[in-house]
């Protein structure tokens, strides 16, 4: 065995290298030929015109020899340019190449071919994480949701008691939104996924009441304004999440005072009046969500801050659709 392995490596050795010899040899002779044709021009061996067509047929030749060369990384090429959320991993499998191809061709498909096994792994693991995780999250918030709302409706809590279910369920619905803003972020597949054509409008109306649930036990008041109105293609539920996150943002910076959402010619706006000392100090990670989804699917987050007081975070929508 230690024999033939010495021989085995002796064989790819010599097959290292294979197409730049044969590309050196190609225009080698290519050069060869044309220096042959050019000195029987200029002894007049032979006339100008068939020099010419002596040029060009070596010229042909010579391309034909280095895109025969040439052919089986052209094939990993359009391979890798085929590639989709599904890629065909045995078409880059060194056993599906010629015979006679260059080592250094085998190397670089096997390269691709491990390269695109992990990461379809990667891709596998990820899908399974993400299913099992919303099932394994979601269930135990429902549970100590409806818990919750069984507590409140009984009539013999204390004071102390009432604040604490009314805690619970505020905390239950936040971290239903951050659940479902993470596994939005964590799903490569979620880009492009369940896109329909809704009304901007309409869908922060079907959302106010919960927006309104997700605030509930502070001193701040939610408003929507609507001096625009248009409409998105794209998912219904993602852009919601992303208004969850700045409107969770803009109630961490005070206790008190008010929340309005506008809707802008190709925007929303949230803005939010605070103190110059604010109660809770926990400004970045609902904001730092809400900028990975946009950039994640492409709708730009602006912030600005008015008079020094007013923060206003406004998402705008390259395109957008009349209501």
């Amino acid at each position: 065995m230690d024999r033939g392995l010495p021989r085995e490596q002796g064989k790819v050795q010599r097959r290292a290298g294979g197409f730049h010899r044969r590309l050196a040899l190609i225009f080698g002779l290519q050069l060869l030929g044309v220096v042959l044709c050019v000195t029987l021009g200029m002894y007049d061996v032979a006339p100008p015109a068939a020099v010419l067509v002596l040029i060009v047929v070596l010229s042909a030749l010579a391309w034909l020899a280095a895109r025969r060369a040439w052919r089986p990384v052209g094939r990993l090429a359009r391979v890798v340019d085929a590639w989709d959320e599904q890629p065909d991993l045995d078409a880059l499998a060194p056993t599906r190449l010629p015979g006679q191809a260059d080592a250094d061709v085998v190397s670089l498909a096997r390269g691709l071919h491990g390269f695109a096994s992990r990461i379809a792994g990667y891709n596998l693991r990820e899908r399974n994480f993400t299913r099992d995780a919303s099932h394994e999250l979601r269930s135990p918030l429902t549970v100590i949701k409806m818990s919750a709302d069984m507590l409140s409706d009984e009539s013999e809590l204390s004071k102390f008691g009432v604040r604490s279910v009314k805690r619970i369920q505020r905390a239950t619905r936040e971290m239903e939104a951050l659940i479902e803003a993470l596994l939005i972020l964590a799903r490569e597949s979620d880009v492009g996924a369940g896109e329909e054509e809704f009304v901007v409008n309409d869908v922060l109306h079907r959302g106010m009441d919960d927006l309104r649930q997700m605030l509930e036990g502070r001193s701040v008041d939610l408003k929507l304004e609507e001096p625009a109105r248009f409409a998105l293609h794209a998912s219904p539920r993602v852009f919601m999440v992303l208004c969850w996150q700045l409107i969770r943002n803009a109630s961490q910076q005070a206790d008190h005072g008010s929340i309005v959402i506008t809707v802008l010619p190709g925007a929303v706006a949230v803005s939010n009046r605070v103190d110059t000392t604010p109660a809770i100090d926990r400004h970045g990670f609902e904001l730092a969500i809400a900028q990975r989804i946009s950039e994640r699917f492409r709708w730009p987050l602006e912030l600005q801050t008015r008079d020094g007081s007013e923060h206003i975070a406004s998402i705008r929508f390259p395109e957008t659709l009349p209501a």
